[in-house]
């Protein structure tokens, strides 16, 4: 274990970073026992890469490994370059993914224990101070094993490395970034998902809710989920409108009535990205009316 006192300044982290061939996205989630560990480690542009920078955190290495990715260089090549010129590199951890899907991660033998990481296809998980080398194995193993989104895959890498044993410290705070090509709000930068908990008790599950939050209001309806206002759903509708004080309680209310208040709902909450044409409703928006208090 580490000797003596853990310095205030010591990023003491686990992380993974990773990409998406399929979507060619690239990110970053990560915990620690720091304030605002999103400010610090993760770093990525799309069609580049990403870069996670912890320990004795070097914030240089995410502006330039990701210069030195655009140049050409490979996760690999990119871990050597940063290393090489940095003096303290014995104290650095960094973990890095090219929009190759080349990983590499690199711990330094001054870092505290336990400090280590590991690689596999198109990902790289690493942390220091740990209660165990299982962490990190546990998020990788996780990662190969789980399905759907690349936010998803990091999420319940990242949780399940916290079951495995987590930061020997504790818990503070948690961060997932998510880049790709115009994937951005209005399509104007690339941080699709830019997420942090600065300050909890529970940070990764607090980022997981989020995360859901995020994805309620910014994905694209399912085709499944989109239904006509009828019948039942009608009904249930008018409960919701009415428990939640768009519309005054009545016996009965005109279709138009019904479907002007879920326009105003649906512009109150922001659900923009799922609204429908009139006399239809994504049945997320119901869900999420159920509830709301």
């Amino acid at each position: 274990m580490y000797p003596g006192k853990v310095p205030n300044n010591l990023v003491a982290t686990f992380s993974i970073v990773g990409f998406d061939p399929e979507t060619e996205e690239l990110g970053i989630a990560v915990q620690s026992k720091f304030i605002g560990v999103g400010s610090v480690v993760p770093w990525a542009k799309a069609g580049v890469g990403a870069v996670a920078t912890q320990s004795f955190a070097n914030t240089s290495y995410g502006p330039k490994g990701i210069g030195y990715m655009e140049s050409g260089k490979s996760a690999e090549e990119t871990i050597r370059l940063l290393t090489e010129e940095d003096e303290d590199r014995e104290l650095r951890q960094v973990g890095i993914v090219d929009a190759k899907g080349n990983t590499a991660t690199f711990t330094g033998k001054d870092c505290y224990d336990w400090a280590g990481g590991c690689t596999g296809k198109h990902y790289a998980a690493q942390g220091n101070i740990l209660v165990n080398k299982e962490t990190v194995d546990q998020m990788g193993v996780t990662y190969e094993g789980t399905e759907g989104t690349l936010a998803h895959r990091l999420l319940t890498a990242l949780n399940a490395g916290q079951h495995a044993g987590g930061d020997s410290r504790g818990k503070q705070s948690a961060a997932l970034l998510i880049v790709k090509e115009k994937g951005g709000y209005g399509g104007f930068n690339d941080r699709a998902i830019d997420l942090r908990v600065d300050d909890h008790k529970e940070p990764i599950k607090e980022l997981i809710r989020i995360h859901d939050l995020h994805q309620l209001y910014f994905s694209r309806s399912r085709e499944k989920n989109i239904v006509e206002i009828k019948g039942d759903v009608f009904h249930q509708l008018v409960v919701e409108l009415e428990r939640l004080g768009y519309l005054e309680r009545s016996d009965e209310h005109s279709e138009d009535a019904v479907l002007d208040a879920l326009r105003v709902l649906i512009h109150q909450e922001n659900f923009e990205e799922r609204e429908q044409k009139r006399g239809y409703i994504d049945l997320e928006i119901l869900e999420f009316m159920k509830r709301a208090q």
